[in-house]
Order: C-alpha cells, then structure tokens, then sequence
C-alpha cells in the first residue's frame, strides 16, 4: 500500500513542479519548488523503505570510487564543506546503487546538521568501513539505537530526518545489513556524530 501510494503521488506532483518551473519566478514560485522537492524526496524514502534494497545484483566495484560518487551527489545537495580521504583500489563484491544511496544518505545527513563532514574509507584485514564524521550536535549514545527506528524523528539535540520523514537511517542500516556488514553510530573526531558503514572483504 506505502509503494502504490508513494508512486501514484509522483506523478501529480511532477506535472506541479513542471507547471512552476514555467511560471514567472518569485519568492513563492521558489518557495513551493522547494515544497515539491522535498515531498518528491519524501516520496523517495517511502518508495525504496517499501520495496527494500535486495533485488540488486551484486558486482565488483571500486569503493573508493563509489564513495566519491555518493559525496558528489551530496555536495551538490547540500552547503558546506567536505572532505574525502578515501584511497582508491579497494574493490568490493557490493550492491552498487544500493551501496551509494546509503553513503549518500549519510553525507547529506553529515552536511545536514554540521559545517564539515569527513569522508574516510579504511581497510582492514576482516572489514572495510566507511567513515562519514561531522562537526554537528551529535546523537547521545542512549538515543542511537532508537534512531534506527522506521518513521522515528528525534526529539532532542540532533535530528537526522530534518525535512524527511524519519526513514534516512533505517534505509541505509537495511543496505548495510544486505551487504552482511552494519551502519554504526559513534562520536566523531569531529566532535559530532560518526557514521560507519562495516562491510565483510
């Protein structure tokens, strides 16, 4: 029912963003753009939660480029400065669009709610784990488990689903868990929140 419904909003709200994109720009043509932009991303989150991420075949992929890609889409999301301290070479047998819709996810969330976010990728002799760190408020240690809740939007200090509709989290924990590996929450370097993504090698 969530995906038949999420899809057959889609496309209304298409011929709505088409109607005012031809539309004499003003402060409230941008502002309902924007409006539409975002139900469009809710739509999004509700579609890919409904449908899950396993029909994806996996195939051998370079993480370090992959990773590159997802901070890319992020950056040009979102304000604020990124760094990428990720090596390349580091193939993987992974989910490829899967895989970089989580990373994604999580660097918008970094950018989200911080002025920095660190993207680090690390090599070890069981796991690779992707590292996003952010200069942010953080998540305290008792909330990070409920913040993998479907729907769930926090209340205090840091929200990760600002604008979204609480699935950012438990869609790319999901992606992680497919993979066979987990998304963990930590403190950042940074003084915020670290995010690792720990996939089997």
């Amino acid at each position: 029912m969530l995906a038949g419904v999420s899809h057959d909003l889609k496309t209304p709200l298409t011929r709505i963003r088409l109607q005012l994109a031809m539309m004499d720009q003003s402060p409230d043509v941008e502002a309902l753009s924007a409006d539409i932009i975002e139900m469009e991303g809710m739509l999004n989150d509700y579609l890919a939660f409904a449908r899950g991420e396993g029909g994806e075949k996996s195939e051998l992929a370079d993480l370090g480029t992959l990773v590159r890609d997802a901070a890319e889409a992020a950056r040009r999301a979102r304000q604020g400065k990124l760094e990428l301290l990720v090596p390349e070479g580091v193939l993987l047998s992974v989910k490829k669009n899967a895989l970089r819709r989580c990373v994604t996810n999580l660097i918008d969330n970094a950018l989200k709610h911080g002025s920095l976010a660190t993207v680090s990728l690390d090599l070890e002799a069981r796991f690779a784990d992707i590292h996003i760190d952010d200069d942010g408020p953080g998540i305290s240690p008792d909330q990070r488990e409920e913040a993998f809740r479907p729907f769930r939007r926090l209340d205090e200090g840091r929200n990760l689903q600002t604008g979204g509709v609480g699935l950012g989290l438990s869609i790319a924990r999901d992606i992680a868990r497919a993979h066979g590996g987990d998304l963990l929450l930590s403190d950042s370097p940074r003084g915020g929140l670290r995010a690792t993504i720990r996939l089997p090698v």
